[in-house]
Order: structure tokens, then C-alpha cells, then sequence
């Protein structure tokens, strides 16, 4: 047993844990897993300069490292959880989402006898009707969506579904995802230029929704929906109040209806979109990469590699036919270090990764739809059927400052926030070709559902290049055309961001269309 002769990739592991200042670690990390598909590069690239004296041997002489680039990119495929937790570097903002309880031991106990949820104190911050999604607890029944039907004091709050008794791990969560209204509370008034969403007693504004955010209307019961099937789906928003909440995107035309009788659910997700002034925020990781012990008699001693100071620079999602949604991140970092496999890796908490799926586009793309802006249509006529490919970019154009005294970089700048992309379309009316030549206000979003859970995408305002119909034999005519998005405050003073991503925890059967 000795030193290997050699190190394969499939024992390479990657994980990131995030800094509470750029460069600097956390005092206890906690180090999540991440699954590449495959690395573009990892690292710091070093800069070597040689002395060049001028000298009757007409030979240089050895010099020295000038400089170190460091920066991490690699592929991934898109499952539910597996980029919201680094969308915030990129994006330069924090999530956005109703309530989320616990995760660090803050719920204590589970009673199965009263169907309650305890905890020491600021439960209160749910209310009775709120949806829950409980995670991470050991009892299957003590996971899932759940209905609060009490709420005692800030110590617990009971749910109609049956729970069992349980001392929960330390990781469980609480979180809101929706709402309950009570009977007969919500209506819907389509006599204006745009549908109004209206309550005589909810507060839409308890469910952190904003101008430009997504949600769903309805439930998997008749009674848990309107009675109109256009009203119920996903919708997006244009304005919210306390009682009122304008649509001005919608899957069908909405219509007026009263909802006597009915308890209408309606489902809320977490919010990422770049954002404007003082709610800018820049997020930094340090990443670890695994890779494998060099002496096979020490396996435990496993030597590994880190960027520090990282900060997200371009994401790139990638939807093809008939594939898995995949993505391309690119972080640019302050530094790089190596750890041998006897110094060991950094110290912290690393958790097994959750299995998940990935969405793939065959049969987890609900809907990708390009449209014109309308402030009198919540349902505009799609500009295409079917797309085959369509790809997204965001970039942050960062810069790395260099500085005399520091090899590497000390910080990053941001450069203008640019979001862009590329669709390829199905030809079958000149309208779009008409919409990229009067550059017409064009919005897009796409919507994913899987196993109860989702995602939206959405671009509020951009305008669309190329256009021109690729005419082939024996082929469908096609047409190409480029995005470049730009902020949708021209459309509302409320909607000042260029893109948003609602991630779904939870969505009732009836929202994958």
C-alpha cells in the first residue's frame, strides 16, 4: 500500500458553503453538495514572468508569479433545489419568500394527540388558513402540505391533516406556501382593461407578493378553486393590495365570477429577481473541490482544492428537445488554495445531499410562451406554437481588482446587469417577424412542474434580433431570433427588474398543465 499512481474524476466531490463576508467563512459552515456534470475550469490560473536581462548569452533568467486568476465553471443539470441557494449571487439580491420557520432546532416537538406543531415561541407568524409545507421531519405523515386550523399563543399551531407524535431533527422547516381564503371571500372582476383578483377579508399582502411575481390559482378540489376553469392557474401579477391583486398574465382569459361557496387556495413561491439601490446584495461562497486521497493506505485523508471570495459572473440555463434542463455557472474568485489529503479539508457541517430529480424538457416544460406586452390582455396570442430551443444568460460582467501586495484579487465589481438569449421557433405567422421589425415590447415566461414542485421563469420586457425564416427542404420552416431584455419599468413603476425566478415548494396536481 502506497502512494496512487493516479486519481480518477468519479471520486471528485463538489460543495460550496456561503461567506458572511467576501473571502471569510461562517464560524461553523455548513458545506452543501452540489453534482456537476462537468468542469470548464477550477482554480487559479498562475502567471509566471521571466526575467529578460540583457546579457552576451542572449538567455533569460528564471522570474517569478505575477499574478493568479481565480475562477470555477461548470455544468449542471436543474432540479428544484439545486440553484436557489446560489441564484442570489447572481442575481445580486436575497430571496424573497412569505414565512419560513425553522431549520436550526426551532420546532421542538410534534403532537400527534392535538395535530400540533410546537415550538418555544414565534409561531406567530402563521395564521390560521396558511398552507405549510413541512420538511426534513423522520415521520412521513409530519411532511407535506398541511392547513393550520389553530394557532395558540407563538407556541404551536394545529393543521386538519392527521400528524404523528415526533421530536423532530434539528433541520426541519415550516414553511408558507399559500393560503386558504375563506368561504366566498375571493372574486374575480374582469370588467376592467385588466382581471382583479379581489378579497373582503385576506390580506394579499401577508403572502409577500409583489408586481412581476407568479402564482396559482386554485387547488385539486372544486371547492378549493373557482368555478370558471380559465380563472384558476397560473397567474402573473401587476399591481397587489391588501383586498386586491391585477393579473396581467394569465394561461386563459379570466372572467368575472363570484366565488360564493368556494375556498379558494391560492399557492405563493420564493421570489429571485435582481433588484435596484440599497436592496442590491452581494453574496460570496468558497468552494470546495474533493480529490481523493493520494496514499491508498490513508482513504480518509482526502486532498481537496477551494476558491474563496466567489462571486457569480454568468448563468447560462439551456432548455433542448427531448434533454435534461441543464445550466452553466461561472464564478469569478478572489483567491485559490490547496489543502493536502493530511492537513484535511476545512472544518464545517456537510449534509447528505437530498435526491431529486431534474426537469427534463419532454414532459416537465409546462409552458414557454413569447407574447406581446399587453395592458389590456392578460392572455395575448402566443407569437409562436412551439419552440425547439430556447437558452438564457445571465452576466453580471464582473471585473477582479488587482491590487500591488496581493497575488490573486482583494475584490469584484459589477458591471452591468445584462440578461439575453436565444429561441429558435416553429414558423407559422408572420406576426413575430413583424414584432422583431417594429421592436415591439415582447415579454416571456416558462413554466416547469415536477412532482409538485416548480418553477417560473419570467422576463417582463425585451426585444427580439434576427427573425429571419430558415427555409429548408423536407423541414419545417423555423425562425431564429435573439433576446435582449431590458427593465420593465416602462410597463410599471412597481416591475424596476430586468428578470425573476419563483421556485414553487409545493403545487397541487392541477398546476402542471
Amino acid at each position: 500500500m502506497a502512494a496512487v499512481n493516479k486519481i480518477d474524476s468519479n471520486v471528485v466531490g463538489l460543495r460550496y458553503s456561503v461567506e458572511v463576508s467576501i473571502g471569510t467563512l461562517a464560524g461553523s459552515p455548513i458545506w452543501l453538495e452540489l453534482e456537476p456534470n462537468s468542469f470548464n475550469d477550477f482554480g487559479g490560473e498562475l502567471t509566471a514572468l521571466a526575467r529578460n536581462p540583457i546579457n552576451p548569452s542572449r538567455q533569460r533568467k528564471k522570474g517569478s508569479i505575477v499574478d493568479l486568476t481565480a475562477s470555477g465553471s461548470w455544468a449542471q443539470d436543474m432540479t428544484q433545489s439545486n440553484f436557489q441557494e446560489l441564484l442570489p449571487s447572481f442575481m445580486f439580491s436575497a430571496a424573497d419568500l412569505a414565512v419560513q420557520f425553522g431549520g436550526s432546532g426551532e420546532v421542538t416537538n410534534v403532537d400527534g394527540t392535538a395535530d400540533e406543531y410546537d415550538a418555544a415561541d414565534s409561531l406567530d407568524v402563521f395564521a390560521v388558513g396558511d398552507l405549510i409545507f413541512a420538511k426534513g421531519f423522520t415521520n412521513s405523515a409530519n411532511n407535506g402540505l398541511k392547513e393550520i386550523d389553530g394557532l395558540t399563543a407563538d407556541t404551536n399551531i394545529s393543521v386538519v391533516e392527521t400528524i404523528v407524535d415526533e421530536t423532530p431533527p434539528a433541520t426541519a422547516t415550516l414553511e408558507k406556501v399559500g393560503v386558504q381564503a375563506g368561504s366566498a371571500d375571493l372574486d374575480v372582476d374582469a370588467s376592467g382593461s385588466l382581471p382583479i383578483i379581489t378579497s373582503s377579508t385576506l390580506d394579499f399582502t401577508t403572502l409577500n407578493l409583489s408586481a412581476g411575481d407568479w402564482f396559482h390559482v386554485g387547488g385539486d378540489l372544486a371547492a378549493d378553486q373557482f368555478a370558471t376553469a380559465a380563472n384558476n392557474g397560473w397567474k402573473r401579477i401587476r399591481s397587489v393590495t391588501a383586498n386586491a391583486i391585477t393579473i396581467d398574465k394569465s394561461v386563459a382569459a379570466m372572467v368575472t365570477e363570484t366565488g360564493t361557496g368556494l375556498t379558494v387556495r391560492l399557492f405563493v413561491g420564493r421570489s429571485h429577481r435582481n433588484k435596484t439601490g440599497a436592496d442590491i446584495v452581494r453574496t460570496s461562497y468558497q468552494f470546495e473541490r474533493t480529490l481523493g486521497a493520494p496514499d491508498d493506505s490513508f482513504l480518509s485523508q482526502i486532498q481537496s482544492e477551494y476558491l474563496t471570495g466567489s462571486v457569480g459572473n454568468t448563468l447560462s440555463v439551456d432548455f433542448s428537445t427531448a434533454s435534461l434542463l441543464t445550466a452553466e455557472l461561472s464564478f469569478l474568485s478572489l483567491d485559490a488554495e490547496q489543502r493536502t489529503g493530511a492537513t484535511g479539508v476545512k472544518s464545517g457541517t456537510r449534509p447528505t445531499l437530498a435526491s431529486e430529480s431534474a426537469f427534463n424538457t419532454s414532459s416537465d416544460v409546462s409552458r414557454i410562451k413569447l407574447s406581446t406586452v399587453s395592458d389590456t390582455d392578460e392572455a395575448p396570442v402566443a407569437l409562436f406554437a412551439f419552440v425547439e430551443e430556447f437558452s438564457l444568460e445571465v452576466n453580471n460582467n464582473l471585473t477582479q481588482e488587482k491590487a500591488i501586495g496581493v497575488l490573486g484579487s482583494f475584490d469584484v465589481t459589477a458591471g452591468t446587469f445584462t440578461v439575453s438569449g436565444n429561441i429558435t421557433a416553429f414558423f407559422s405567422d408572420v406576426a413575430a417577424v413583424s414584432a422583431v421589425r417594429n421592436n415591439a415590447d415582447v415579454t416571456l415566461d416558462a413554466i416547469m412542474v415536477k412532482e409538485n414542485a416548480g418553477v417560473v421563469i419570467d422576463i417582463p420586457l425585451l426585444s427580439l434580433g434576427d427573425g429571419r425564416p430558415n427555409v429548408e427542404q423536407d423541414a419545417a420552416i423555423k425562425i431564429p431570433l435573439t433576446l435582449d431584455a431590458a427593465t420593465a419599468s416602462s410597463i410599471s413603476t412597481d416591475m424596476d427588474h430586468t428578470l425573476s425566478l419563483n421556485f414553487f415548494q409545493y403545487l397541487p396536481d392541477a398546476a402542471d398543465i
